[in-house]
């Protein structure tokens, strides 16, 4: 969070730079275009000379300033093109950040309206890592567990202050990855899918029932038919089972594989319908995604 705090100070730095230098370059400009340089003065006819004596050494008025006014236009064309790409780089910066239901919070999706493909093993392997330790929402969710067992002070034997919420921390780190490797060793095995798909439905009660079912079905490799989420349960229940290895006694491996598989029904269908729902909600709070086109 901080290097991408430092990445948008540095794009505010360079797009202040950018206005000012391009304020002074149009100033400038329109300074030399009001203020052309002016032809030297034309000798005075002597008395002796005739009144109507040609003036032959006044060099013409247009071509002087036509230097003068091409340099501003220039320059207010350049001006123009580098608002217009700072302002693009700005709205881009802020739909990115503003999409907070695609990817970093939420995993990789299947957006409605797009067909959903079977995945590579190279896809599922860059899949596993993204939803395992590279999306920060997964690290959320066990921060937020581990504060919560912080307050409940579960397991009782460790600490109450920063020490015991680290290990707690970590003890739902360590319980999510192995779920998290099992399930994808499984789903890849039987060829199951991975993803959660937008529903491609309309109404409310339809696409919450396709966000809880989908919780508990998922499609086999022809992408059309569902089947139960053996993998996904079972590697829930298999990380409670392994996480009775480091927690301090008595501690039941029943009772954390039972209390993982409710945990992955309760997460796992509120994950579904934010991802449902997320776009809706930006739309609602004046958002745009990414790439949608301006009402």
């Amino acid at each position: 969070m901080k290097g991408l705090g430092k990445v948008r100070c540095e794009r505010i730095k360079w797009h202040r730079i950018t206005f000012w230098v391009g304020l002074l370059l149009v100033t400038a400009g329109v300074a030399l275009a009001q203020n052309p340089p002016q032809p030297p003065a034309a000798p005075q006819p002597q008395p002796s000379q005739a009144p109507h004596a040609p003036k032959t050494d006044e060099p013409p008025k247009t071509e002087s300033s036509k230097p003068a006014q091409a340099a501003a236009q220039k320059t207010g064309k350049m001006t123009v093109q580098a608002a217009h790409a700072t302002i693009r780089m700005g709205e881009a910066a802020m739909v990115k950040a503003r999409n907070w239901e695609n990817s970093w919070l939420t995993g990789v999706y299947v957006q409605k309206g797009r067909t959903m493909l079977p995945l590579t093993l190279q896809q599922r392997r860059e899949l596993y890592l993204q939803q395992t330790l590279t999306t920060p929402g997964a690290y959320m969710k066990r921060m937020f567990a581990a504060g919560v067992d912080q307050y409940r002070e579960v397991p009782s034997q460790w600490d109450e202050g920063w020490d015991g919420y680290a290990e707690r921390f970590a003890s739902h780190e360590g319980q999510f990855i192995a779920a998290n490797s099992l399930a994808a060793l499984g789903n890849a095995a039987l060829g199951y899918e991975p993803r959660y798909d937008q529903c491609q439905c309309k109404g409310f009660w339809l696409r919450s029932r396709h966000a809880l079912m989908r919780n508990f079905l998922t499609y086999n490799h022809s992408e059309q038919q569902l089947r139960p989420q053996w993998a996904l349960f079972g590697g829930a229940f298999a990380g409670g089972l392994i996480s009775t290895a480091w927690k301090p006694r008595p501690s039941t491996p029943w009772a954390n594989a039972g209390y993982a598989v409710l945990g992955q029904a309760a997460y796992g269908t509120m994950l579904n319908l934010f991802i449902e729902f997320a776009g809706d909600m930006n739309r609602k709070i004046g958002l745009r995604r990414s790439g949608a086109p301006k009402q």
